[in-house]
């Protein structure tokens, strides 16, 4: 027999992620009670760290951008201030934006932070890029006062102050990373170099929105990024702790089993391991549509609409890291940056396209975290995490049998993919390794597909539609969703700034509802 709880909560947060923890703060800070529910034993979903022998390997952040220093602050390290937990993390700043390398056109070139540093850099490697990346600059620059103006207003937006204010952004809107490239005249090559960071946004830039690009680009390059000493999973402590001392409730080992309505088909509680009932009329859900409409809200309530929104949209990339302790340091082994990319091509098309299948695929995204935060691991060590993505299910046509034999393969090819590239011997120095496969993912993360992006952000599903489309996307009265699935799209700064427009709207329909 179902238990109902003790206390009954304005906001039912669904997910200690990123997203999660960040609208729990804001419900709180306004004044309401709030109830955070959490599966695993700890914080953080994908923002954790794990211990193997004698490094604690970071679980997936790569660098946190658009976050400053205190003297300059990005939008990032403003909402963390705000949050109140700026200053309950330790800071490092990474030391460069990207090194980059390319098989086919063997491109080797590692790019700075700062606006002017990095123009200068691209003029040096690309003389007759100059005009068309201060070009570029400048319009990144107008993107993010808009999308600041945008944050401001919850997305509530006037046209028209828009068009008078941010006319570039408005122009450039329906335009794809390439076709405004192409507009400016960018000669290939720096576009290539400039193209570096898309696979953080897991889609080809044919098809990316110039806007969310540029966005990410000029928060990157003027605001730096940034890693927490503890790794990510000390982020996730800090937002939980603040969470109580706001007066706040966080159920750990506490799986939302169900979301349940009245006969007005209006949320009255959410059900907690299939034998707690906890009274709330409203919702944050830190997961995937996907699984709320198809697990956990009433069947009665779940409309049609719902179901094509939910089917209509396409999975992002499904991840897989590597994992590496070794038994020497960074300098012994030759290895120079902090932040890897190595693509088999420059062309992010066919890019793409290869990283459909797992044969084709030899991407990663690769961090030496002693680079930025040398005391990191014992001293004469290094880690170093490895990250790629399939753009398919592929992973999902991998049988049993099979599993842990192309774990090995994959962790082996990119081990000497890095070595070809880079020319630093690692094979033999590995002291400890583990394997992250979108099974993985997949069985921690309750993410369908092992998907580490959540939606893919293409075409008509790109950024600005979602943030132009918040009022109409609010098609369940109570219901709201934050994290990597929600407005903002996936990565860690999206996520935190996703919490933060969910938890505002939330305390704000609860004001409504108390006058």
């Amino acid at each position: 027999m179902k238990r109902e709880a003790n206390k009954n909560y304005d906001v039912v947060v669904i997910g200690a992620g990123n997203g999660g923890l960040v609208a729990a703060i804001r419900v709180l800070q306004a004044g309401f009670s709030c109830l955070l529910v959490e599966k695993h034993n700890l914080p953080g979903g994908f923002a954790t760290s794990f211990k193997r022998g004698r490094f604690e390997f970071e679980a997936s952040l790569h660098e946190l951008n658009d976050f400053g220093s205190k003297e300059d602050p990005g939008d990032i390290r403003t909402l963390f201030r705000d949050l109140g937990v700026e200053d309950k993390i330790d800071w490092i700043r990474i030391p460069e934006a990207y090194h980059l390398i390319t098989t086919d056109k063997k491109y080797d070139v590692t790019m700075p932070f700062g606006k002017q540093a990095f123009i200068d850099k691209m003029v040096e490697v690309c003389p007759e890029s100059k005009k068309s990346i201060t070009e570029f600059f400048e319009l990144c620059e107008e993107v993010r006062a808009a999308q600041t103006y945008s944050n401001s207003v919850n997305g509530n937006t006037d046209s028209n102050y828009m068009r008078k204010t941010f006319p570039n952004f408005v122009k450039a809107g329906s335009y794809s990373v390439n076709e405004v490239l192409d507009t400016l005249k960018m000669p290939q090559k720096a576009k290539d170099i400039l193209s570096a960071y898309w696979c953080y946004l897991g889609i080809d830039l044919d098809r990316m929105s110039f806007l969310h690009y540029g966005s990410m680009v000029i928060r990157y390059i003027t605001k730096d990024a940034w890693m927490p000493k503890m790794r990510s999973h000390e982020i996730s402590l800090a937002l939980e702790e603040r969470i109580r001392e706001l007066g706040g409730d966080v159920w750990y080992n506490s799986e939302a089993t169900a979301i349940h309505t009245n006969s007005n088909n209006e949320i009255e509680s959410v059900e907690i391991n299939n034998e707690i009932i906890v009274k709330t009329n409203h919702v944050i859900a830190n997961c995937s549509p996907h699984i709320v409409y198809g697990r956990l809200l009433d069947k009665k309530s779940v409309t049609e609409q719902m179901v094509r929104r939910a089917n209509s949209r396409k999975f992002a990339g499904r991840g897989f890291t590597l994992f590496l302790g070794l038994n020497k340091s960074a300098e012994e082994l030759g290895i120079k940056s902090h932040n890897y990319f190595i693509y088999d091509t420059a062309d992010s098309v066919k890019q793409y396209e290869l990283m459909k299948n797992i044969d084709t695929n030899h991407v990663q995204a690769t961090v030496c975290l002693n680079n930025a935060y040398p005391d990191c691991s014992p001293k004469g060590t290094c880690m170093m995490y490895f990250t790629t993505m399939f753009m398919s299910d592929a992973w999902g046509n991998v049988i049993e049998e099979e599993y842990f034999k192309m774990k090995d393969k994959i962790a082996l090819d990119m081990i000497e993919v890095f070595e070809r590239e880079t020319g630093c011997k690692i094979k033999d120095s590995i002291e400890e390794i583990a394997v992250a496969s979108p099974t993985t993912y997949a069985r921690y993360c309750g993410h369908p597909q092992g998907v580490i992006y959540g939606y893919e952000t293409g075409d008509w599903d790109s950024l600005m539609p979602r943030m132009m489309m918040m009022k109409e996307d609010y098609i369940f009265k109570g219901l709201r969703f934050a994290g990597g699935y929600a407005m903002r799209s996936s990565g860690y700064s999206s996520a935190y700034v996703s919490g933060d427009i969910s938890g505002r709207q939330t305390a704000g329909e609860l004001k409504k509802e108390a006058k």
